[in-house]
């Protein structure tokens, strides 16, 4: 299985194919619409994420100490964002996620591109991601 630096690894080989932001952008919007729509029994207060203009909703569901990952969201470059962050975190072990250095953010230049108000919804959603890790850590132990 590859390691979570192995597939921001091929983000950014993905990402650095394209020198144009606008086919970035585009190679976003495409990975959020190629995610599975998230069920609506999932679309809850609960399961919104605080912190993003748009909506998102992340549900988190844990199960032979690994944590799965299903999130959707209204708006189509968030989307994307999402489904990045899910192809680096999904099927992990609470440790790893809690680990993880997340340099691909950076290292496609997805930060400078971002609205500042998108940025921070980046980072309430690798946030969450994280508050699920820790949550799920302590039921492994």
């Amino acid at each position: 299985m590859s390691t979570i630096n192995d597939i921001q690894d091929e983000i950014i080989e993905e990402f650095n194919s394209f020198d144009d932001w606008m086919d970035r952008y585009q190679l976003l919007i495409d990975l959020g619409n190629e995610q599975t729509p998230l069920d609506d029994q999932y679309k809850t207060e609960s399961n919104l994420i605080d912190g993003c203009q748009s909506r998102v909703w992340l549900q988190a569901d844990y199960s032979d100490g690994r944590i799965q990952f299903t999130a959707e969201s209204d708006a189509l470059i968030v989307k994307g964002i999402v489904a990045l962050l899910i192809r680096v975190f999904n099927n992990r072990t609470p440790q790893e996620i809690l680990d993880a250095d997340l340099y691909f953010i950076d290292r496609i230049g997805l930060r400078d591109h971002l609205s500042p108000t998108r940025s921070n919804g980046l980072l309430a959603m690798v946030k969450q991601m994280r508050m699920y890790a820790i949550a799920y850590s302590t039921k492994s132990n």
